[in-house]
């Protein structure tokens, strides 16, 4: 009986004062069954002890005990019986991930389909996707910088917010420094064995109080590799340009500072991509998800499941060997 309950725990457990109604039930059966009973007077049983009905007197007690029974398991199945619901400590295998993108106002370029921001988020989210042990952050960046997301593992939540991204949601301008800076302070107090961040921008650094390099140097002291992307193919890229007729493309001069993403990769241990397009840009992820994993500390959620259907087959199998016995070899008796 043990090992039915094991692991169960009770929604509506105020239903089991019910089985205190057991009690008058089972004494009210008791007194019946005396007071039912004729009595006679006889010098002997001496003749009744080969009698082949009388195991009926005795075993016709089964019906009430199956009654009780079905009675008993109905009472567990309105206190609805569960598997537990609690929090629990597992160590997996992943690393923390930042990823810092640029949402300047270049980003809007179609040499990316349907244009580099929205190419960059949805290759992106196909990386969160298939990395589920990873506690990944998102950091944004044009003329400022702040974090959409901090490391989490509930991706959900993270894809959600990556999927929110805009361009105008902050001052325009390319603050690389800023961002790089923000996605370190993210990662610097992390005790993951392997901590990343994933920079893509699409031009050169031309505002923030933080230097590209300074930041570079504050990731190498926290141990923190960086990958730099480049965004936007070689020579010009069409952009959309507000005019008098609408929106128009025109080809503008693609400009990325490589040097710079170079130098930032280098000095932290990092590699340095040019993505030309969607194609190059998903090649890109895929060696990035190469990389080593560590253990970190998560809390998985287990989620309660009703568990009251056994105990209703059951009840209702007794009911059904009640209903056989009284129609066949208890048929006779009162």
């Amino acid at each position: 009986m043990t090992g039915i309950f094991e692991g169960i725990i009770f929604r509506n457990p105020e239903y089991f004062w019910l089985f205190t109604v057991l009690i008058p039930v089972t004494a009210w059966y008791i007194l019946k069954k005396r007071n039912s009973q004729a009595t006679i007077q006889i010098s002997s049983t001496e003749s009744f002890k080969n009698n082949p009905y009388q195991y009926k007197r005795y075993l016709r007690h089964i019906l009430f005990l199956i009654r009780i029974s079905v009675i008993s398991l109905l009472i567990i199945i309105i206190a609805r019986p569960q598997s537990e619901k609690k929090w629990n400590d597992q160590e997996t295998e992943g690393i923390d991930i930042a990823i810092a993108i640029d949402i300047s106002s270049s980003m809007l370029a179609q040499d990316f389909r349907p244009n580099r921001l929205k190419a960059a988020k949805n290759i992106a989210i196909e990386f969160i996707s298939g990395r589920p042990l990873d506690r990944i952050g998102l950091t944004v960046f044009s003329g400022e910088s702040f974090t959409q997301c901090p490391l989490t593992t509930d991706h959900a939540v993270l894809i959600n917010l990556f999927n929110e991204i805009k361009q105008g949601m902050i001052e325009d301008g390319t603050a690389i420094g800023l961002g790089l800076a923000n996605a370190v302070n993210r990662l610097k107090d992390s005790d993951a064995k392997s901590k990343i961040i994933i920079l893509m921008t699409d031009g050169v650094n031309n505002t923030g109080e933080i230097a590209p390099i300074m930041a570079a140097d504050l990731a190498a002291k926290y141990s923190i590799r960086v990958y730099t992307i480049g965004v936007g193919k070689n020579g010009y890229a069409p952009y959309p340009i507000q005019t008098f007729f609408g929106t128009q493309l025109q080809d503008v001069e693609v400009k990325i500072d490589e040097e710079t993403l170079k130098t930032i990769s280098q000095k932290t241990n990092g590699k340095y991509f040019r993505a030309v397009n969607n194609k190059k840009l998903r090649e890109i992820y895929k060696e990035i998800d190469k990389l080593e994993k560590s253990k970190i500390k998560t809390n998985k959620y287990s989620s309660r499941e009703d568990k009251y259907l056994n105990f209703a087959i059951f009840a209702g199998i007794l009911l059904l060997l009640e209903i056989l016995l009284r129609l066949t070899i208890f048929r006779s008796l009162p």
